[in-house]
């Protein structure tokens, strides 16, 4: 009980973590990630044949301790369309459980690696991570992991913000970050340059999402992560290789996204706002995608 008592003192909400036995509740069918972290499983609860994610972080590191104190109260306390819905957390040995919804499309990464995405698509799902992010931004959390991988899909076409272990609350006291956080090639200028930085680093990196909509990967990719770093703190906005494939709009929206001036970068609210978000087809049209993508993975497997 030492550790469970240990790691729910940080909550300041009671224990963090329910009692029970969560091997009794669910069923695992299958793993579907592998992280630093732990794994991520997929189950059913045998109670109501619901299906559910359960991730399962190993607390023997005491970092990932922090992380997960983190990603359990942001899911819990900021419920929205767009995020991925927070079930319930157990501690099972030196692992911590986390359920969650089951998001049946699999991530954005693997459409943008499977197929390839037209813009009223890219601009449907740029809508939804917005809106998920203009949630979070006026709750005052930095999400400060977006990237494609973070992002998950269900075959309805929804599209939800995922992995929120890196989230900061913002306070009064306390209204900038400074700490280098994130994934290297989807971190924004301010972070490298160690100025103080607010919401606005979430837009940024979803500006480079952006790019990986359009052209299968974030720019400098094959680069090592310290010159992708000289690269974004002094070289200015990433450019995309064939601009003029592109339509005026798309290409707007992302430099509105990817302004180095932290000041003059668009929020998400004034995203949403932009003719290439706003002339964005229902998300129900990225089933055939979705679908697509999952197929050429399975035949890749077989």
């Amino acid at each position: 009980m030492g550790r469970q008592a240990g790691f729910s003192a940080g909550s300041g909400a009671g224990m963090l973590v329910s009692e029970g036995d969560p091997e009794a509740k669910y069923t695992e069918l299958e793993t579907i990630g592998k992280g630093g972290f732990g794994t991520v499983c997929m189950a059913v609860e045998t109670a109501t044949g619901e299906e559910v994610a359960i991730k399962k972080i190993s607390l023997l590191q005491e970092s990932s301790n922090e992380l997960c104190v983190n990603e359990i109260q942001v899911m819990r306390h900021h419920k929205n369309g767009n995020l991925v819905n927070y079930v319930d957390s157990y501690l099972v040995d030196e692992e911590l459980w986390l359920v969650m919804e089951y998001m049946d499309g699999g991530s954005l990464h693997d459409v943008i690696r499977e197929t390839r995405m037209a813009e009223g698509e890219i601009a449907a799902v740029s809508r939804e991570c917005l809106q998920g992010l203009d949630f979070l931004h006026s709750k005052q959390v930095i999400h400060r992991d977006i990237k494609s991988h973070n992002i998950l899909l269900g075959l309805d076409g929804s599209v939800k913000l995922a992995d929120f272990g890196l989230a900061a609350q913002l306070t009064a006291e306390r209204s900038k970050r400074r700490s280098a956080v994130g994934t290297t090639y989807w971190m924004a200028p301010e972070i490298f340059t160690s100025k103080p930085y607010g919401p606005k680093v979430d837009i940024w990196s979803f500006g480079i999402v952006g790019m990986e909509m359009v052209e299968g990967a974030p720019p400098y990719l094959m680069k090592t992560s310290r010159t992708v770093r000289q690269l974004i703190s002094s070289g200015g906005t990433p450019k995309l290789q064939n601009p003029r494939q592109q339509s005026a709009w798309l290409r707007d929206f992302l430099r509105c996204c990817l302004e180095t001036d932290e000041d003059r970068r668009w929020s998400a609210q004034e995203l949403l706002q932009h003719p290439f978000v706003t002339s964005a087809k229902p998300t129900s049209s990225l089933t055939p995608l979705i679908v697509a993508a999952q197929q050429f993975m399975a035949d890749r497997r077989y």
